[in-house]
């Protein structure tokens, strides 16, 4: 039997299988609202056999879009824009929909990628941009605006009435985005942190405000609902954030109630160097994994079926996440089920599509098909 397609439970949350849809920005909403794009793109995806899918990091704050094109859920109006799109993926799919809420700190005020993805100068309609220390993302960037103790409680705040719109809307999970350079990062790695206060300085310190919106966030969601992290788990730079560091960090999390840690990596600087290759952040969540014992989530550069299969088994992680291959293979699960000799689940609408020899992927007998 496959153990990538074995079941595995979060609290009340029991996923069919380890295949997890990861969140990918799309850079189309409007004014933080999902829209027609977001009802195809993750209403496909809703198709897909995974065991879960998650939203795109959703801003929990306008200033908080990486750009104007970010979702966000902020408001009545952006909750309200999500239930169309929920509806119809409840109509048609069993799939759990996890959302990770996210605030984009120095690397927000950005052009979408496709128009160069720089920073938008407020002059020409940016905005400025929050982060644990006046310290930009790379030289010639507007400096961001140092985070005092009301600003940082606006963003707890914030996280914590994203968690509610979340619940309000039936979602069943919630990420907690702490990766990529972005705010919750910003303040753990010793690059972008040079606050002299109780928030910077020390590990315990620089950890604080991260573990605070952690906490904010579990607190505000139903306690029979699962909630995850990510992180990076190294900066690849020298002095940086690293493993080490990474591996207390998820002890701290576990011990607040973290149901998961999502292992990426860098993104604090443009002078990280990165050894990337398949599978290339896999030891970073196996360290999680053996030395915190929480539960991983492995991402990056996972593309074959017998290679996630292979993360499974050999314990490097629990589950796996999906990306890019997940949006030039939409049917990726169906296609490792096939190899793997397991089965998925599938609209009745597709039943007859899989070829002869994979006919056995979704488990089912076609009765009186014409």
């Amino acid at each position: 039997m496959s153990v990538l397609f074995s079941p595995i439970t979060f609290r009340n949350l029991t996923l069919r299988n380890r295949i997890v849809v990861a969140p990918m920005c799309q850079y189309s909403a409007e004014d933080g609202e999902p829209n027609d794009w977001h009802h195809v793109h993750l209403g496909s995806l809703a198709l897909s056999g995974a065991g879960l899918l998650c939203i795109e990091g959703t801003a929990v704050t306008p200033e908080g879009r990486i750009t104007p094109g970010d979702l966000g859920l902020w408001d009545d109006k952006t909750e309200a824009a999500y239930r169309p799109i929920l509806a119809t993926i409840r109509k048609y799919s069993k799939i759990p929909v996890a959302i990770q809420l996210a605030h984009a700190g120095r690397k927000g005020s950005s052009y979408i990628p496709w128009e160069g993805g720089q920073q938008i100068p407020v002059a020409e309609g940016g905005w400025v941009t929050p982060a644990p220390s006046a310290i930009e993302q790379k030289p010639g960037e507007e400096k961001p605006a140092a985070l005092d103790e009301a600003g940082m409680t606006r963003i707890r705040n914030a996280f914590a009435d994203a968690a509610k719109r979340a619940d309000r809307l039936g979602l069943d999970a919630i990420e907690v985005h702490g990766a990529h350079g972005y705010l919750i990062h910003e303040f753990l790695s010793p690059i972008s942190n040079k606050r002299d206060d109780a928030y910077g300085g020390s590990l315990e310190n620089r950890m604080r405000f991260p573990l605070e919106i952690f906490e904010t966030v579990r607190r505000a969601f139903p306690s029979a609902k699962p909630v995850g992290d990510k992180v990076s788990a190294t900066d690849w730079i020298e002095g940086g954030w690293d493993l080490p560091q990474s591996i207390a960090y998820a002890k701290e999390l576990k011990r607040r109630g973290a149901d998961w840690v999502t292992a990426s990596s860098a993104g604090i600087s443009p002078l990280q160097k990165i050894p990337v290759g398949p599978g290339y952040q896999l030891p970073l969540a196996e360290g999680i994994k053996r030395e915190s014992g929480i539960t991983t989530i492995a991402i990056g550069l996972i593309t074959e079926p017998k290679q996630a299969e292979e993360i499974i088994a050999s314990g490097q992680a629990d589950l796996v996440a999906l990306a890019r291959a997940m949006l030039y293979d939409p049917r990726w699960p169906w296609h490792a089920a096939a190899t793997l000799g397991a089965t998925v689940e599938g609209p009745p609408q597709y039943w007859r599509s899989p070829p002869r020899e994979a006919k056995d992927i979704f488990g089912e007998t076609l009765q009186g098909a014409r």
